[in-house]
This record gives C-alpha cells, structure tokens and sequence, in this order.
C-alpha cells in the first residue's frame, strides 16, 4: 500500500484498486477560482493521473479570501489563475500531469482538450459556458458536476450522459443573470462545501462506483441551516436539444458564443477576437506606455489609464476594468489596439 494515499486506500469503496484507477484518470476542471482550486487541490491530493485547468482571469486580492491556492505574490504580479495553481499544485504532489490553460473556455477550443478526458468539473460563474459544458458531456458522452455558490447558498448536481437529466432538461432555458459572488457576496465555508459535494461525486466517477452517484439535485443555505435535495430523473426529456432523441447541441453553435461580455457582476468587461492574437508584448509594452502605467509578466500586460485598466492577454483577449458599458470598452479597445 502506497504510503502516501493508505487513508485513502484504507475506505473501502476506494482500496488499492480504486487508487490506481483514480491514477490513471483525466479531470477537466472549468473555472479556477474559488470552486476550482478547492477541486483542483482535492484531486491532487488524491492522487489523480492528470488534471486540466481552464481559466480566463487571473489572482487579484479580493480573490484570497476564498479560492485557497493563492497568495498576496500571486495577487501582486497578476498572475492567472491556472499559472499560479500549477505553481501551487506541483509542490503539493510532482506525480501529477497538470495542464494550466490560460484561455476563455468556449465551444471551439474546449474540444481539443477532451481527448481521454474521463469527467468535467464545472467552477465557472455563469451559466454561457455551463450549457456549453453540458452539450459537450451529451456529445462526448463525458460525466460532469455542476456546482454554484453565492453568499451563503450552494448547489450540486451530477450529470451522466444518457442516464440522468442534463442541465439543459433541468432549468430548460439559460437563466437570467441574478445575485452573483460580486454582488451578494460569498462565504469561505460555502465554496468548500460545494467542492466538498463536486470532488465526492468525482471520486465516485473515477473509481466506477456509479451505484454511490448521487442522482439528486442538491441545495442548501449555511447561514440558515436548510439543506434540501430533490429527485429530477422525471425531468429527462426526450425532446430536449441537447441529450433528446434529436440532438442539435445548441449552445455549440457559433450563434450562441459570446464574443463580448461583462464579467459575473464585475465592473468589467471582456472582449474576445474572432480569431487568435498573439501580441508582441515588447511592441506593444511600447505602445500602451504613450497612454498610462505600464505592468506586465510572460502572460498579460496591464495598462493604468484615468479611471480604467486595460488588461491583453497573449491569446488577444482584453479585460476592460472601470466599466460594464461593452460599448464604451470597444471604444477604449479601439483607441488602444487599432
């Protein structure tokens, strides 16, 4: 028995047949913020073979409250996210493969990354790329979890293909966007209960116990100590575009990405080329100095100017901090890059 995971291997539905399983296995986490890092942690202690972490954003301070890979350093030097957890999760256990994608998870690049991928993790904060995920599960035939959290409230769900409801059967249209971590604000012991529920139901998937998989809808409020789950196998559809009988996958459609987009809640937005930029960021160091303060690192560059902060990443995405207007940040876009 492996040293290192003997209380693990101790459980029984995990032993030493389990672990080595759980060795040879691919999570794809989406989203490393709060939610993914507490995951993404989990499962590298646990020993998986190889996790993949996507994430658009990098560490800023109002961050450490809550997503437990990073630090004030991290925070400083405007790290992304998934940099700054590689960094982290390869001290805890160099055994294993972590591919850190510095991206905005859309349609068209998550594809390529779900060669052996055994299970997918939602952490994102909106539900565009929630339904993305869950048509990518129906097409690929790819487990996931759902989880969300917001103030004291959190939610779980696990999606097997062909088997249970999708998310799509189960909220039938995309949400209007409500309270959200930036608005309501969110407490430390909700996100590690959400992850807590997500990496349990993982940990189910990976070693093939699908008698344990939890086939409720779970919710609950810390703050006023209600915990409720409902059954939602009667909510499958045969109807439904996205695991029905005549499946379309809508929310892979070209029609329905989102190409600019104000930030769950945050006082930014973000707009993403059609196509792939990769800037010179010597050159345009250069250029953005004529109009503020100059920050940059191999991954971003960031410039100060008046009341906002123009961020461009190396695939050509830009954060516009300082305004929701998406009109007035394609203007600041414009006037910057041409």
């Amino acid at each position: 028995m492996s040293e290192r995971y003997s209380r693990q291997q101790l459980f029984t539905p995990i032993g030493e047949n389990g672990q080595e399983l759980i060795r040879k296995k691919h999570v794809l986490i989406v989203g490393a913020g709060a939610l993914g890092s507490a995951s993404a942690e989990a499962l590298v202690r646990a020993g998986i073979g190889k996790l993949t972490l996507i994430d658009r954003d990098y560490v800023e301070m109002s961050n450490l409250q809550r997503q437990q890979l990073y630090t004030e350093e991290d925070a400083f030097e405007k790290l992304p996210k998934v940099i700054a957890a590689k960094k982290r999760l390869q001290k805890i256990n160099s055994d294993v493969n972590i591919n850190a994608l510095v991206m905005d998870a859309s349609a068209d690049n998550m594809e390529v990354h779900l060669k052996d991928t055994d299970v997918m993790i939602d952490a994102t904060d909106n539900f565009d790329i929630r339904f993305i995920i869950n048509d990518l599960s129906q097409k690929y035939d790819i487990p996931w979890v759902y989880g969300s959290c917001v103030g004291s409230f959190g939610m779980c769900c696990t999606i097997l293909p062909s088997k249970t409801p999708c998310l799509n059967c189960i909220l039938k249209r995309l949400p209007v966007p409500g309270v959200t971590c930036d608005t309501a604000g969110v407490i430390s012991p909700a996100v590690q209960l959400v992850a807590a529920y997500q990496v349990a139901e993982v940990l189910k998937l990976l070693v093939e116990d699908y008698s344990a998989v939890n086939t409720k809808f779970l919710t609950f409020d810390l703050w006023n100590n209600q915990h409720f789950s409902f059954k939602v196998t009667k909510l499958k559809s045969d109807d439904c575009p996205s695991c029905g009988t005549n499946r379309t996958y809508p929310y892979l459609a070209f029609e329905n990405q989102t190409k600019t987009s104000t930030l769950c809640g945050r006082n930014t937005v973000q707009i993403r080329p059609s196509t792939t930029k990769n800037y010179d960021f010597n050159e345009l160091e250069i250029q953005l100095k004529q109009h503020g303060q100059v920050v940059r690192n191999p991954y971003l560059i960031s410039c100060q100017i008046e009341d906002y902060r123009f961020v461009v990443f190396q695939d050509g995405r830009v954060f516009v901090h300082g305004t929701h207007d998406i009109q007035e940040a394609k203007k600041l876009y414009y006037r910057l890059l041409g």
